[in-house]
């Protein structure tokens, strides 16, 4: 699975620290944080009609994972929500976008991992692009890779960061296999998410997720959860084996920027009949509904 070329993001300007630039336009320094070590932390979000789904939620995740990790100067929710909105007015944007917000530790006055080399508080970065969801809806095939999630006593994966070459690794064993993603294990093996997504089984009629010990709290995973407790789908958040993925009725992937998508191949086991289920699109539908008519205002058509 490759995303595809949207033509309309050919002269798109991103935000750096208040000043828009041409995508073209490099605007990070060498002595960035993000650049010099992956230090930075960042959000995935999605603009439905003008609202952004989960904005709330997703700059407490943000704010969690700077404090985590000790960023200074971090902007407040009003200064990070400003910013978002004059990238999207600078691009007209107002509907099937997606943002990518990314805050690192700053610019360090030489290289090196010190955090005591920041002097200059932290940067934000804004990049906003024209993007439908990403996956394909008549289900997606995985593979298991041999990378694992790490546990918080590698590193927390409460802490949203933007070193993600444990995932990036992952997903050239999906390429190599020929699949579209590859799902991970956690350090006891049980299953932890894809490279890219938090998963969901139906499991004799209930809805099934793995915990959250070896990967990220999901917006849209909790958003699932919340919409099957008041349609009144049975939901449970536990340890799930690699061998009940193989063998379960239905399965499908969770997140920002894919939405909902079907599983329905995982090692080259067909999950249930082999096709995207029932329960799956109903909670599709449930979360497409749900998601269109909530979010906070940003900018207007």
């Amino acid at each position: 699975m490759l995303q595809s070329y949207d033509e309309r993001n050919a002269d798109i300007v991103y935000w750096v620290n208040g000043v828009l630039r041409h995508r073209d336009e490099p605007g990070v320094s060498p002595f960035d944080s993000a650049v010099q070590g992956g230090d930075a932390v960042w959000e995935g979000l999605r603009l439905y009609q003008g609202r952004i789904f989960g904005l709330t939620e997703h700059l407490a995740r943000l704010r969690r994972s700077a404090a985590a990790l000790n960023f200074a100067a971090v902007p407040t929710d009003a200064e990070l929500t400003d910013a978002i909105t004059a990238t999207l007015r600078a691009n007209r944007m107002v509907d099937g976008v997606h943002i990518r917000l990314t805050l690192t530790r700053g610019v360090k006055i030489t290289s090196g991992m010190d955090p005591r080399l920041n002097q200059a508080g932290a940067t934000l970065i804004v990049l906003a692009e024209f993007k439908a969801p990403v996956y394909d809806t008549t289900g997606l095939r995985l593979i298991t890779a041999s990378v694992r999630r790490p546990g918080p006593d590698v590193l927390d994966p409460k802490i949203h960061h933007a070193n993600l070459l444990n995932s990036i690794l992952a997903k050239i064993e999906a390429n190599v296999a020929g699949a579209d993603d590859a799902l991970m294990l956690d350090g006891r093996g049980f299953v932890a998410e894809t490279n890219a997504t938090h998963l969901f089984a139906v499991i004799g009629g209930t809805l099934v997720t793995p915990t959250t010990a070896a990967c990220p709290e999901g917006i849209t995973r909790q958003t699932v959860l919340e919409l099957a407790r008041s349609a009144a789908i049975p939901a449970a958040v536990r340890d799930v084996s690699l061998a009940e993925m193989y063998a379960a009725d239905e399965a499908f992937c969770t997140g920002t920027m894919g939405e909902i998508a079907a599983v329905t191949m995982i090692d080259g086991r067909p999950i249930g009949a082999g096709r995207p289920g029932d329960l799956t699109a109903r909670i599709a539908g449930l979360y497409r509904e749900h998601a269109r008519a909530h979010g906070t205002p940003v900018v207007t058509g």
